[in-house]
């Protein structure tokens, strides 16, 4: 009797846990690598990114949502986390979360070693050597494109006079050559073009397809899942398939020019140099090359934006659309020209600023959009409380669900957004209008209501003294909280 009983007892349990595993939500959490806010989710009216459209159509829209730190590998470390970087101690792009902070949880891993099969395709953590692997994913896939016909070109020439590239004489003078040949090679010089591939010879071709092959395959057996889609475009080089360029003649592009003036009004050190890998000079407009940067990062944001519809066709297709909360951001945003800076590394708005769709099921409001401030540091907690998972004690981002249920609500009165120059920290913050950053030299003051673009500094304005000072103690209590959880 007692042997039935106890029988009786674990099949209740098992299919408790069951139940449980069944009625948590799968999670597709999906980010771009280096995108602004350059997607008609976020009013920019020059591009299409119907997938984006999608997305929003069905679940909410953060138009005032903010990286923590403009580079990739600190920016990763802090949502995978849900710390900012002063506590999470990775500040450059080869840090290691598990060297710098050793214990420390991340988002995959907790999903994982509560019941969630885990899988990333692409670039989620910055990089292979970062990512921990099987220690917090069931299943891992990295890819590179396919060699394009430049490239094929350019081999067939070296080597009919200098032997195989793949000779160790040869290696130097390969990667040379092929530079001279061929700049949509330039890896992070930034090269652009098309590519003369397809979308599946692209490496987020690649991804997306693989992420169809887990959904399709139901590689999650009988649990939930967590399934993490690195994109790696549009970060440089600047390539896609010829039609994606054919959507965005270069003489229709629209920019604002920024005053020739600008940094005669700024702290130095505010700049990034990354200009002048582009091929521009500071204060100097170049209207033909910015124009041919525009278009290829265009047209990347069109590619990886078709691949992202693949996968939302997927999930509706094999009926998992109605059980998975998917989450559509970037690691930071990106500078095309503004202020003469490219790239990233700059505390501005449009470095900072990111695209945030999220949906979930049964709780956003389809086509909703919400204005309020949200940082990347917030992304953990609240899909770790959508999906039952308990999160570690030190995480410092706050659940965004209480803005899924009243989209006015005013989110966070400051998010916090830090950049190193040196062995110090530049650090900016924005509320719902001002955005202040301080540097080692000076100090940023704006007015977004009247000067969204970021072009006058009013540091030194008498009549807004009594709102810089306030800004400034905002800013000393934002840093104390984001140094709050640090080893």
């Amino acid at each position: 009797m007692k042997i039935q009983l106890y029988l009786l007892v674990i099949l209740c349990l098992s299919a408790c846990l069951s139940l449980s595993a069944q009625s948590r939500p799968n999670v597709l959490f999906i980010v771009c690598d280096d995108l602004n806010t350059h997607v008609s989710t976020s009013d920019y009216p020059y591009i299409s990114t119907p997938a984006f459209d999608e997305l929003a159509e069905n679940g909410m829209t953060f138009k005032r949502a903010y990286c923590q730190y403009p580079v990739c590998g600190p920016s990763r470390a802090s949502f995978l986390s849900g710390l900012y970087p002063e506590s999470s101690g990775v500040i450059n792009n080869t840090a290691d979360i598990r060297d710098e902070r050793p214990g420390t949880i991340t988002m995959p891993q907790a999903f994982r070693e509560q019941g969630y099969w885990t899988a990333a395709t692409g670039k989620i953590f910055h990089n292979s050597k970062i990512d921990p692997g099987e220690a917090v994913w069931d299943e891992r896939t990295f890819f590179v494109n396919d060699e394009m016909p430049l490239e094929a070109e350019a081999r067939d020439k070296f080597e009919a006079k200098h032997g195989s590239t793949t000779d160790k004489k040869n290696r130097k003078l390969w990667k040379e050559f092929l530079i001279d040949f061929s700049p949509q090679t330039k890896n992070q010089t930034p090269g652009w073009g098309p590519s003369g591939l397809t979308d599946e010879q692209h490496r987020d071709g690649k991804n997306a397809r693989q992420a169809k092959d887990w959904i399709e395959n139901k590689s999650f057996g009988d649990k939930p899942f967590f399934m993490a889609v690195g994109i790696h475009k549009p970060h440089v080089p600047f390539l896609a398939p010829q039609k994606y360029f054919d959507m965005y003649p270069k003489e229709d592009l629209k920019y604002i020019k920024p005053p020739s003036n600008f940094w005669d009004t700024v702290p130095k050190s505010s700049i990034s140099k990354r200009y002048e890998g582009f091929g521009f000079e500071l204060g100097v407009e170049n209207d033909d090359l910015r124009r041919e940067y525009m278009q290829a990062y265009h047209a990347c944001i069109s590619f990886i934006d078709a691949q992202i519809g693949q996968v939302f066709d997927s999930l509706k297709d094999n009926g998992l659309w109605d059980n998975t909360i998917v989450v559509l951001t970037s690691d930071h945003g990106y500078q095309l020209g503004e202020h003469f800076q490219w790239g990233k590394v700059t505390l501005f708005e449009v470095c900072n600023r990111v695209p945030l769709i999220i949906r979930v099921p049964g709780q956003t409001k389809s086509g909703s959009t919400s204005q309020g401030l949200v940082e990347l540091v917030d992304l953990f907690p609240t899909l770790a409380e959508l999906c039952m998972i308990k999160t570690p004690d030190d995480v410092q981002g706050r659940s965004l669900i209480p803005n899924f249920k009243d989209p006015g609500a005013r989110g966070k009165k400051v998010v916090y957004t830090v950049v190193t120059r040196g062995k110090i920290l530049g650090k900016a913050i924005r509320t719902d209008r001002w955005r202040y950053a301080l540097w080692p030299d000076g100090e940023e003051f704006y007015d977004l209501d009247n000067d969204i673009e970021e072009h006058h500094n009013l540091i030194s304005s008498k009549e807004h003294s009594s709102v810089l000072a306030e800004m400034r103690k905002n800013l000393a209590r934002a840093g104390a909280k984001a140094s709050a959880a640090k080893l």
